[in-house]
């Protein structure tokens, strides 16, 4: 499992990034600078100047950078959901797939990072996430963005994990809207730690990693409310 490979529908590009040299520089390099200048201040200008291409290149592939934007958000989830099949097949006891699955999603599973996913900087992709996933809905072009498919990957890994808390309790009425609010919140409150810290009591700690501690958080209060 050292070299694994997302494939991503083709709904979510012009031409496949994965198909050629400068796509995969293309989206590789876009994580890096995104993770460098915030979404706001990145654009397909720097990005072709930094990888010494030209804008109407990376157009090729991407309508905006808006849509590069979901492209990486749908990687990233997508990446999220293999390490859940491929961690979580053998565990029978919802309860106990449930705290694995959160193990993952907030990245305190053992090896989750250590994969080359297509040679892209996973921890960049993960703070992109942190920082910028929002963005990819909080548009008005969200409606636009659904209807044409490219929440379905985000919807389905939600759907997956709802999945086991209809098994923890099937009269739990919220399985999905709780997942989703879980999904936020496991890269919101790590945000939030850093950069916002009166807003959540966990905190950078030389006793206990942000990661773990949004585990407790998150698997306190899902046990709390499906028991």
């Amino acid at each position: 499992m050292s070299v694994i490979s997302i494939v991503i529908g083709e709904k979510h590009y012009n031409k496949d990034p994965q198909s050629s040299e400068l796509g995969r520089n293309i989206v590789a390099t876009s994580i890096e600078l995104i993770d460098e200048l915030g979404f706001e201040l990145f654009t397909f200008k720097k990005l072709a100047d930094k990888i010494n291409s030209t804008e109407a290149s990376i157009y090729r592939y991407f309508d905006n950078k808006l849509k590069l934007l979901v492209y990486l958000a749908t990687w990233y989830w997508a990446w999220i959901e293999y390490m859940i099949d491929f961690k979580t097949y053998h565990i029978e006891n919802p309860k106990e797939k449930l705290a694995k699955v959160l193990r993952i999603i907030c990245h305190v599973d053992e090896n989750v990072g250590a994969i080359n996913l297509d040679g892209l900087n996973l921890n960049a992709l993960r703070r992109v996430v942190d920082t910028e996933s929002d963005k990819t809905y909080l548009t008005k072009q969200v409606d636009e963005i659904n209807s044409q498919g490219l929440f379905m990957g985000y919807k389905g890994l939600c759907h997956k994990i709802a999945l086991i808390i209809q098994e923890i309790n099937p009269k739990y009425q919220y399985s999905h809207a709780l997942i989703s609010t879980i999904l936020e919140a496991s890269h919101q409150q790590a945000f939030f730690a850093l950069h916002l810290p009166s807003l959540t009591e966990i905190s950078r700690s030389d006793e206990q990693s942000i990661e773990n501690q949004v585990y407790d958080f998150l698997l306190s209060t899902i046990m709390k409310l499906v028991k």
